[in-house]
């Protein structure tokens, strides 16, 4: 719309003055000028934000175009037949109804009749298939269950740290007692075997003894016999 030398005039001094309590684009009384130039402020800042949306526009559309395009398939792609679960039952006659059944089937989850879903899995204790270790289903549910309890009791209990601490002195003193009932025997047996030493060599001793106080009565037979013949020869 445009504007008289006097409107514009007006624009220019008015704005160079101040006024405490106006406000430019709510508030109080307006001059003519004013009001020309308020109405030209805001047409502009319309026709900016017509201006700035319409490209925004353009990029969304056109990038919903390009996403949808890079879902499709590539131009000659061909398609590989891929595996139905009927197939595993051969196509001849009489297998109808169960081929039809196969094609029918739910293929998300894998569920029992009577609404049981079905575990693909191994217990590690029973090494059964169709439940899993600590399972309800598990033959060893309450041994395991009993083992963890005990474990649980006996951590809780307070008087835990104490009992542990006495059966391990009580470990280490019977070691102690074993250890000194082992030096004992051990003692025992040189002492045994020193004084068994002691005695052969005594026996020894009386043997050689006994031996020397043979050959010295043999030795006075001798002597007596010598002499005897000696005196005999003589006489005659």
């Amino acid at each position: 719309m445009p504007l008289s030398q006097q409107s514009k005039n007006g624009i220019t001094m008015s704005a160079g003055v101040t006024y405490p309590d106006y406000h430019g684009e709510i508030g109080s009384p307006l001059h003519n000028g004013d009001r020309l130039a308020l109405h030209e402020r805001v047409r502009t800042k319309k026709a900016n934000i017509l201006v700035l949306s319409c490209p925004f526009q353009t990029v969304r559309r056109s990038s919903t175009r390009g996403l949808e395009g890079y879902e499709k398939p590539p131009p000659g792609f061909i398609k590989e037949d891929e595996t139905k679960p009927e197939d595993c039952i051969p196509d001849v006659p009489g297998n109808e109804h169960a081929r039809e059944f196969l094609a029918h089937a739910p293929t998300k989850g894998l569920w029992m009749p009577l609404g049981r879903e079905v575990k693909v899995m191994q217990c590690w204790r029973c090494k059964r298939y169709g439940h899993r270790t600590g399972d309800k289903e598990c033959p060893f549910f309450i041994k395991g269950n009993q083992k963890l309890e005990q474990f649980r009791v006996a951590h809780e209990d307070p008087m835990y740290d104490i009992i542990r601490e006495n059966k391990r002195h009580e470990k280490d003193v019977r070691i102690q007692q074993l250890k000194q009932l082992l030096e004992d025997s051990t003692s025992e047996e040189s002492s045994s075997s020193s004084s068994g030493r002691e005695k052969r060599k005594k026996k020894k001793k009386k043997e050689k003894h006994k031996k020397r106080k043979k050959e010295k009565k043999k030795r006075k037979k001798r002597k007596h016999k010598a002499s005897k013949s000696s005196e005999s020869s003589d006489s005659e």
